[in-house]
């Protein structure tokens, strides 16, 4: 499809690129950042949302640092999935989204930063206007969600990306930069819940860099991922779990979701009532089936709702495998 027109910023200090989001604020345009583009360009060939001005990413050679510990925003997820030196569940978890091609310009920061979908959302514009448009979409037309009808207070549209919860289970903190100076936060506090809000980033704010704790390598875990077929797909549901044993079994214990609401989801409360009195499979089946409950999925993507819920307990048990095979 057509892509519409826009100016294209290429600046190659982060520095640059804060001044750049600066004037344009000042100046009253909209615009939108561009990592990886795998994203933001098939959305804007669809004309969703698009903004007179993009700023690229790309030339900030600052964003690109990868190490243990710490991880770029520009950083790809192909890098990731080939590095000897980031967590072996980090690397996994990369490997499972999309294609080679894609995560070879697809990146961290920009996973993290993923839209939201809904099947009324992600479509052509011709499509989009035949059925008077939508919430997140409305062209000024102040339109009504499809999903749930009679309110257009909040957007449910789905996020869909696979790296959010691995990085909450491994205790990550993101860094964000604006004009106005920066900040930081455990990940799990980065997300809003809201489709069209989707994150507390302020206009002109990016993420710079993602860190992990000292203890990272004291964690293993795994992540499993509901999806339509076995590669390209987003996740329709995706769970990951991470653990700490020690010398008496289970130590620490943590679950996260994606791809069932507005936001990934950090499950503290339902791990919190199996750990203390842990049981090995028992606790297991227990956690599986407080997951799935506290999970809220709508009708906007391919499977429906109550198959992912079911699905989600499926995912949990299976990522918990590992648990189980240390004795915990």
């Amino acid at each position: 499809m057509k892509m519409p027109p826009f100016n294209l910023h290429t600046p190659n200090t982060l520095e640059d690129a804060l001044s750049m989001a600066s004037e344009l604020k000042t100046a009253g345009k909209s615009f939108d950042w561009v990592s990886g583009g795998t994203d933001l360009i098939p959305n804007y060939k669809w004309h969703i949302n698009t903004k007179g001005d993009v700023i690229s990413l790309s030339g900030i050679e600052e964003l690109y640092e990868l190490g243990p510990r710490r991880i770029g925003a520009m950083v790809s997820l192909q890098e990731l999935v080939e590095s000897d030196n980031v967590h072996p569940l980090i690397s996994k978890v990369a490997s499972k989204v999309a294609s080679v091609m894609i995560r070879r310009s697809a990146t961290i920061g920009g996973n993290i930063c993923l839209d939201t979908r809904c099947f009324w959302y992600n479509q052509t514009e011709q499509w989009r206007e035949s059925i008077d448009w939508c919430h997140k979409c409305d062209c000024g037309t102040g339109s009504d969600c499809r999903v749930i009808p009679n309110q257009n207070d909040l957007c449910v549209a789905t996020y869909q990306a696979d790296m959010a919860p691995v990085l909450m289970c491994l205790g990550a903190t993101i860094h964000l930069s604006s004009p106005e100076g920066s900040r930081s936060m455990p990940i799990n506090e980065f997300f809003k819940l809201d489709g069209m809000t989707r994150n507390v980033l302020n206009n002109g704010e990016i993420i710079t860099h993602i860190t992990l704790p000292d203890d990272l390598f004291d964690w293993e875990g795994d992540y499993q991922k509901l999806r339509q077929r076995e590669s390209w797909d987003f996740p329709e549901a995706g769970v990951a779990v991470t653990w700490k044993m020690g010398p008496d079994g289970l130590k620490d214990l943590r679950v996260a979701t994606t791809g069932l609401e507005s936001i990934p989801a950090l499950h503290s409360e339902e791990v919190a009532e199996v750990l203390e009195s842990w049981n090995g499979e028992e606790s297991v089946k227990i956690l599986s089936e407080s997951v799935r409950k506290s999970v809220k999925p709508v009708l906007n993507t391919w499977f429906p709702p109550s198959y992912r819920r079911k699905m989600v307990k499926v995912l949990t048990r299976r990522a918990c495998r590992g648990i189980l095979e240390g004795r915990a």
